[in-house]
């Protein structure tokens, strides 16, 4: 009765999330899925899978990288507060990529990898194939196209490996960062997902995206009264629904674990 219990409190979760996916990562057990099958544009969740590859390209960290023309959104034309002629380190694009979901700064890390942006993409594909991402695609690195695409199940399998990189967890849970793109220019950078500055939350990794293919979308790894989850939700409407979403999904999982203690 008690895991009947606990089935009918987690599946009936009234989320705004056209797609969410919720898993015990230590169990593998699914606490909730509603469209879990689907493929759909993860916006730029796809950096998620731009800093991997970087991560483990064994390319200086520490490198200068400048922003160019080439940089700019000429798609959706994204505003961004790095500038061209931007200076910073290949680390310090990276995280404010991961933090701020810069755009810039995400495509200026792809284009300085060996062989330029199609060899990037590559790696980003040959890495998805080898985690078992069956159902992902990229064809960028800041998930600005809609060709970007992933299951919620292949993301779990993103989450997953890029918490095995200590670089990765502390630059998508840090709240602000500040940079000096330019001499006597100072900029402040916050992250785009505020639960990171809750308090009550224990967030391992996190990413946002938005473009109006995707709506709104968040990832997290998480842990939930000592409990590992994945969270992935896709396609929210509404600013603040992707957050109110994960809201209710840790608080279903905390009366889920309440009920299984009964």
């Amino acid at each position: 009765m008690n895991a009947l219990k606990h089935d009918a409190l987690i599946q009936n979760a009234a989320l705004r999330s056209e797609i969410a996916f919720v898993q015990d990562l230590e169990s593998s057990t699914v606490l909730y899925q509603k469209n879990s099958d689907a493929v759909r544009p993860i916006a730029s969740i796809s950096k998620l899978m731009t800093a991997l590859v970087v991560a483990e390209s064994g390319l200086p960290m520490d490198e200068m990288l400048e922003i160019i023309d080439e940089d700019v959104d000429r798609v959706k034309h994204s505003s961004s507060r790095l500038s061209v002629g931007s200076r910073l380190s290949r680390a310090d694009m990276m995280h404010l990529a991961l933090m701020s979901s810069e755009n810039r700064a995400a495509h200026a890390l792809g284009r300085n990898y060996p062989g330029g942006l199609p060899a990037f993409v590559r790696a980003m594909n040959d890495k998805a194939r080898a985690l078992g991402m069956r159902n992902t695609r990229f064809v960028e690195p800041t998930g600005l196209s809609s060709d970007n695409v992933a299951s919620p199940r292949d993301l779990v399998k993103l989450l997953t490996a890029t918490s095995q990189h200590a670089r990765i967890q502390q630059y998508t849970t840090n709240d602000q960062y500040s940079v000096q793109p330019m001499r006597g220019r100072q900029l402040v950078f916050n992250n785009t997902n505020r639960l990171v500055k809750n308090a009550n939350w224990d967030i391992q990794v996190s990413k946002t995206g938005f473009i109006n293919e995707a709506g709104e979308c968040l990832v997290m790894l998480t842990k939930i009264e000592d409990r590992e989850v994945a969270i992935v939700l896709l396609n929210s409407s509404g600013r603040y629904s992707r957050i109110g979403d994960a809201v209710r999904i840790r608080d279903l999982v905390e009366k889920s674990n309440g009920l299984a203690m009964l």
